[in-house]
């Protein structure tokens, strides 16, 4: 077998050509951490040929997860060659890596992707003197639009042939050149090269790695002192900048620029998208733009249809006068027409709100907006001690919590991670819009700022968390930097989309499927017996005892009912429980009659109230055992599934008792539970951040500077 490693940075078209090469399913994304484990596909036709998808990168040092699951493949399995994957518009960038791959000694093959926009910008690159000065083979590449993919194949196929390692500033070769005696016979003799550079750059894990005697030690630890003074820099500058003169002169050589401050098509879009003023009304904007459409008008158009006739009239409807053909008892008709089809059926009914939210946002992250988006995110994060890197969390989150949860391994903070763990499930995942297009559907028709109000009610929550959790010393110390790749803009690719939509529509079928389906059963069973295991009205079984307990409890947020009460608990399967709960406990009516049932038992505040609740409080089952598996620790598990819930209280609390005082309707005691919600969340927001060790550090920093 072949082994191929893709190696890249982050949105050079690597998993574009992953996809191209093998006929890979993988989803193509625009931002970093898409691909944090190894895909590995076979290539198409040549079955004797494997090919591993990297991360993207953008160096060998250890800074991000990504780098170092990358570094340890290399170095430790050593593949036969390296299709190193380079974003042709911006190729000294892309080159800064490329030299770092060369240092391991690996066979390399260079691919310059994007020649197709490269063209449409006004540049050229000389290709085979970019390969003469490098010593690899190099080929001009469009992953997109597959073009000489069968001379890459070809290159690929033929192991090239050694090259020499790039050379360097002579004070710093000497330098190497001696720390890799000090290696001999310690580190690979192929891999003497990059060991050297890493001890030079003072890499703590490969001091770690790496097993020295003292003397050994002693006499690197002088050489790099030496070469400091030497060049009167550290050593890790003096690295990148040998690097950077290299390249310097290699682009000099092979990049042909027809205007080299020509501004392309996406620079002037990003100058009005990421304005420090436009970006967040604009981000506002598209958002209610999206949930406009599938919430109020598109998907709305397929939801009501799949309600009212789909499961109002053709399948219940059929499914009666076969039971009745079959003479089947009542309890059993009962159990699948009003349990199975009408909870089941409830869940389903908003698919088409789903499908048509993921079609948008599909094109959103398709078109390379999303990841502008991280970009302005990251800049109001930081103001609230939130680094950009929790945003990917937050937004994968709007699909499922799961993957939401577990995006958050690209954080190397550990700290910044288990924050955004506890904070990724505050986002309205695919579940819980189901409760948002009820909830905006029957009590606020028409009122198009429902929806999005619920998404950024979510981003509200993590920002006022960020700044309160910062404070406290769990979560104390500094904002870990974001870095990101911005993709040029383009247009969206048609099987991209269809495929994000697809795929995530199905998943939400197959839960409905399984979870939903058990799930329903039970609360029919509950709903329908009694302690004594006797068929009783509603009014009297199980259900309703165990809803009623809570109904004091959730009183003062405007849904003390118990069909409710035993929604929300419900939930905690999966919050598409919440609407086949209630659509049960109803008695399964029509869409009108169920509308009708639901106005009368909550205000529309009260609803809404209910809504905010879902969307802050405990996840899912499923959520919570991807947060135990990311926290290690079930304490951490139970930290933050009780904030969640007490967030999600204050917010639902502060909301209700707030509408009842703006309507006129209210006591003294609404009074003060607002007052009481407002007073600690100013505690929270105004408590001063214990002071850590980063911070003694700076100050003996500033001290010294004095």
């Amino acid at each position: 077998m072949l082994k191929i490693a893709l190696a890249g940075n982050a949105n050079c078209g690597k998993t574009t050509l992953f996809n191209a090469l093998t006929g890979s399913n993988q989803f193509v994304g625009n931002w970093p951490g898409v691909t944090v484990e190894r895909k590995t596909g076979i290539l198409k036709k040549h079955p004797e040929v494997v090919i591993d998808d990297l991360p993207g990168i953008y160096s060998l040092s250890p800074y991000s997860l990504e780098e170092v699951v990358s570094r340890k493949y290399l170095i430790e399995q050593r593949p036969d060659v390296i299709v190193n994957v380079l974003d042709g518009t911006n190729l000294e960038r892309n080159l800064y890596l490329t030299l770092q791959l060369m240092e391991t000694g690996i066979p390399m093959i260079c691919a310059v992707n994007m020649m197709d926009l490269l063209k449409k910008q006004g540049k050229k690159i000389n290709l085979k003197k970019l390969a003469y000065m490098l010593g690899v083979p190099v080929v001009g590449i469009s992953a997109l639009k597959k073009t000489n993919l069968d001379k890459l194949i070809t290159l690929m196929q033929h192991e090239p042939a050694a090259y020499e390692f790039p050379q360097y500033d002579d004070r710093l070769e000497s330098a190497l050149a001696m720390i890799g005696e000090q290696l001999t016979g310690i580190v690979p003799a192929d891999s003497v090269r990059f060991y050297a550079i890493k001890f030079f750059e003072k890499d703590e894990r490969i001091w770690q790695q790496i097993e020295l005697d003292a003397s050994r030690k002693a006499k690197i630890t002088e050489l790099i002192q030496m070469a400091e003074k030497i060049f009167d820099d550290e050593c890790e500058s003096i690295i990148a900048n040998v690097r950077y003169d290299y390249l310097a002169r290699i682009i000099d050589m092979c990049v042909i620029d027809k205007d080299d401050f020509a501004m392309t098509l996406s620079d002037y879009v990003d100058l009005v998208v990421t304005n420090r003023i436009l970006a967040l009304p604009i981000f506002v904007l598209v958002m209610w733009a999206v949930y406009y459409l599938s919430i109020q008008t598109l998907g709305t158009m397929g939801t009501d249809w799949v309600n009212d006739v789909l499961f109002g009239k053709y399948i219940p409807d059929t499914a009666e006068s076969l039971l009745n053909s079959w003479q089947v008892a009542s309890w059993m008709k009962s159990l699948i027409i009003d349990g199975i089809i009408g909870g089941v059926g409830s869940v389903l009914g908003f698919l088409p709100q789903i499908a048509v939210l993921f079609l948008c946002l599909g094109i959103l992250e398709d078109c390379g907006y999303i990841a502008r988006v991280a970009f302005v995110m990251d800049r109001i994060f930081h103001k609230f001690n939130l680094s950009g890197k929790s945003f990917i969390p937050l937004l994968i989150s709007t699909g499922c919590g799961v993957p939401g949860v577990m995006s958050t391994r690209t954080i190397e903070s550990e700290k910044d991670r288990k924050m955004t763990i506890m904070l990724t499930t505050f986002m309205p995942c695919s579940a819980k819009l189901t409760i948002i297009g009820l909830i905006a559907g029957t009590f606020f028709k028409g009122k198009s700022w429902v929806a999005p109000s619920a998404y950024f009610i979510g981003m509200i929550a993590v920002v006022c968390s960020g700044i309160f959790l910062k404070k406290t010393r769990l979560f104390a110390g500094p904002t870990q930097p974001f870095v990101m790749e911005l993709p040029a803009y383009h247009l969206p690719k048609v099987s991209n989309v269809l495929r994000y939509s697809y795929e995530r529509s199905i998943a939400f079928v197959k839960k409905a499927g399984t979870i939903i389906f058990a799930s329903v059963v039970m609360i029919w069973f509950l709903s329908t017996f009694n302690y004594k295991m006797q068929i009783v009205p509603q009014s009297q079984s199980v259900l309703k005892t165990i809803g009623s307990i809570f109904v004091p409890l959730f009183k003062p947020l405007g849904f003390g009912d118990w069909h409710a009460c035993a929604a929300i608990f419900a939930g905690l399967i999966a919050k598409e429980n919440c609407i086949s709960t209630i659509q049960v406990t109803f008695g399964n009516p029509s869409t009108h009659v169920f509308n009708q049932l639901m106005v009368s038992h909550f205000s529309n505040f009260g609803a809404y109230a209910f809504l905010v609740f879902n969307m802050l409080c405990a996840p899912c089952f499923a959520a919570i055992g991807a947060m135990n598996k990311e926290f290690g620790d079930y304490r951490w598990t139970l930290r933050a599934v009780t904030y969640q819930t007490v967030v999600a209280y204050l917010f639902a609390l502060l909301i209700y008792q707030s509408s009842l005082i703006i309507g006129g309707h209210y006591t003294w005691l609404n009074v003060l539970a607002v007052i009481f919600v407002l007073l600690i969340s100013l505690y929270a927001l105004v408590l001063k951040k214990p002071k850590t060790e980063f911070d003694g550090q700076q100050a003996q920093v500033m001290e010294e500077g004095i």
